[in-house]
């Protein structure tokens, strides 16, 4: 992610920040301009602050999620019919806020979820609501499982993602993690996971690139449900050799929902790292020093570059976790297999953005008017 600074005073701020603890600057993420503004929260109309900039082209207004529990800091623009911000108008169900642990675990899981729509807009893929478009939209159920009979499964179908809030608790989320003998188990990883399902719909479903698809991760078509039973029974002893983690050696979709997971992971490591001006003498030995160096959308050396930057950066990173006690923060292995399938993914997200593959969006879009209409009768 990128570095912020508040607009009044030039203090750095971060992501999350609702006010600069410098200069008392309120502050909102505004999700068009992918930056951090500073605004005033003096009278305006229709409720919009003033942004403190002399460049800023509209007037905004907080998301109406601002309130806790979810603390939303997100801008929306002060003409826009919906209320909420790109990243909140996709939860379409929430859980019931009568237990107080509820609110806390929404929290969490929006604040994760804004991290993860901000690399998705960074990248410039489309992230449209269910609302806008019916047919191509995303939209996120969040649920408690209050029967231990009926099991909360997180999970991916035709655009709606579904994820059980108990993974927003510490405890349960570390426990299932160490049952199922996974190396990593993250709110941020889940939605990274689960939106490339979406994506895998939007971008290679019905497109000219299945073909590669099939050719790289397996004929999607083989039965799901066979192949995971299959992989639960004893998955591949040898999965290393060519997928991420084991779970994504039980099916091809698996395969490319985990590769797209880690995809997110690399760009967003490596703007971060590119942002702080992270440089690692002596990462690899008799080399020049590795400069931290963010991924342009249209890199056409991807498979160079993660090996070049993100495999001694993933090396520092995890050095760093130990010595403070913690699990490595990436403990994963990419093989060459694995490499040309991240390299797959980066050049189908480019043309996607570049137009030149056609992107399964907007088939059942409302006009501006509909969706007007639509809000004044919600």
């Amino acid at each position: 992610m990128k570095r912020f600074s508040c607009a009044r005073c030039g203090a750095r701020v971060f992501f999350e920040n609702v006010v600069c603890e410098a200069c008392q600057a309120q502050l909102g993420f505004i999700p068009d301009e992918l930056t951090m503004g500073a605004f005033d929260a003096g009278p305006a109309p229709n409720g919009a602050w003033v942004r403190l900039s002399a460049v800023a082209p509209h007037l905004h207004r907080r998301c109406a999620h601002h309130s806790p529990p979810l603390g939303c800091n997100w801008m929306v623009r002060a003409d826009d019919v919906d209320p909420l911000c790109v990243s909140c108008r996709t939860t379409e169900v929430f859980p019931a806020l009568d237990k107080p642990e509820n609110g806390a675990h929404w929290s969490r899981i929006e604040a994760a979820k804004r991290r993860m729509t901000y690399g998705l807009l960074s990248l410039g893929l489309p992230v449209p609501n269910q609302k806008v478009d019916p047919l191509d939209g995303v939209a996120f159920h969040f649920l408690e499982q209050t029967n231990p009979q009926a099991k909360v499964l997180t999970g991916h179908d035709r655009g709606r993602i579904t994820l059980n809030i108990a993974e927003a608790d510490d405890a349960h989320r570390e426990h299932v993690r160490t049952r199922l003998g996974e190396p990593y188990r993250t709110l941020l990883g889940h939605f990274r996971h689960e939106i490339g399902h979406y994506y895998w719909d939007r971008l290679i479903a019905h497109t000219p690139w299945q073909d590669r698809f099939r050719a790289l991760f397996g004929d999607e078509r083989a039965d799901y449900r066979e192949a995971l039973q299959r992989h639960y029974a004893g998955p591949l002893t040898d999965w290393a050799d060519a997928f991420i983690s084991v779970y994504a050696s039980s099916h091809p979709w698996e395969d490319w929902a985990e590769c797209w997971a880690h995809y997110l992971h690399v760009w967003d490591g490596l703007e971060t790292a590119s942002a702080w001006g992270l440089r690692l003498d002596g990462a690899v030995p008799n080399l020049p020093p590795v400069h931290a160096r963010a991924m342009p959308a249209d890199a056409p050396d991807f498979k160079h570059r993660v090996v070049a930057d993100w495999l001694p950066i993933s090396q520092f990173s995890n050095a760093m976790s130990r010595s403070m006690g913690a699990h490595d923060a990436y403990p994963f292995v990419m093989a060459d297999r694995v490499l040309e399938k991240l390299d797959f993914i980066h050049e189908a997200i480019a043309a996607g953005v570049r137009g030149e593959l056609a992107m399964n969006f907007g088939r059942g879009a409302l006009t501006a008017p509909q969706l007007a209409l639509e809000q004044a009768c919600s």
